[in-house]
């Protein structure tokens, strides 16, 4: 794979830290960002000097402003960008509050968008970049009740995603937009979620965060728009929405 530079965001640990590990390792200079300055620190020191740390808050748009002007100042420009910030929620969708969403909305839908904005214009005057979102299986199939906001804020995602994609190609061909959806992946996510629940790696047919890293890393190679890392998982979600007899 040749060289790029590429920034990730929600890098201090899970997907975000095994990308930053796997690309470095793969002769790629990375920026990496998160909100816990020891825990990026650390990621640093496994990335044999490759990686650039920025603490920065994702949830904010002037320090998303920031990591891009850091990020182009430290690498010389920037030719893929990983939006990868995001927290589960434990509640049932008759349960949820207005906190509840707004939370949801704030952590996994708004860093995204701040990051496909704010790179944008960078990549438009180079007339070329790509963007990489990561999303959820339960992006596609709402299977996790108590998951609901997430799931829904990732359907969000999903579709904003489409959206930047039509509309930029539309006069920037070679500017790409990139959905990667896991399913249950061994990380912190579940002991991070608001209101508690389930530990990943508990539940089955999970990934391991090094196997996430390795489908992302073939993105950035094929630049595909829409891609699940785990086999069968099409298959799945077409499943679901038969025994729901929802027409093709």
């Amino acid at each position: 794979m040749t060289a790029r530079n590429v920034v990730i965001t929600g890098a201090s640990g899970g997907i975000g830290a095994a990308v930053a590990e796997l690309l470095a390792s793969r002769g790629m200079s990375v920026v990496i960002v998160a909100r816990r300055k020891e825990a990026l620190d650390a990621v640093a020191a496994r990335c044999n000097s490759r990686a650039f740390p920025i603490v920065a808050d994702a949830a904010d748009r002037d320090e998303v402003r920031r990591v891009v002007h850091e990020s182009v100042a430290h690498l010389g420009h920037i030719d893929v960008w990983i939006n990868n910030v995001g927290r589960g929620i434990t509640r049932q969708p008759s349960e949820l509050t207005d906190l509840d969403i707004d939370e949801m909305m704030a952590i996994n839908v708004k860093p995204a968008l701040y990051g496909m904005q704010e790179v944008l214009p960078h990549f438009k005057e180079r007339g070329a970049g790509h963007i990489i979102n990561v999303s959820s299986m339960l992006g596609r199939i709402p299977v996790a009740p108590f998951r609901s906001a997430y799931s829904a804020a990732k359907h969000y995602l999903n579709s904003l995603t489409a959206n930047f994609r039509a509309e930029v190609q539309q006069t920037h061909p070679n500017i790409q937009f990139s959905l990667v959806s896991p399913g249950v992946v061994r990380t912190e996510f579940g002991a991070n979620a608001i209101h508690g629940g389930p530990d990943s790696h508990s539940l089955p047919y999970s990934q391991g965060a090094e196997e996430v890293a390795e489908v992302i890393a073939g993105v950035i190679k094929s630049r595909a728009p829409d891609v699940y890392t785990r086999a069968g998982a099409s298959a799945q979600i077409a499943a679901h929405y038969a025994a729901i007899g929802a027409d093709p």
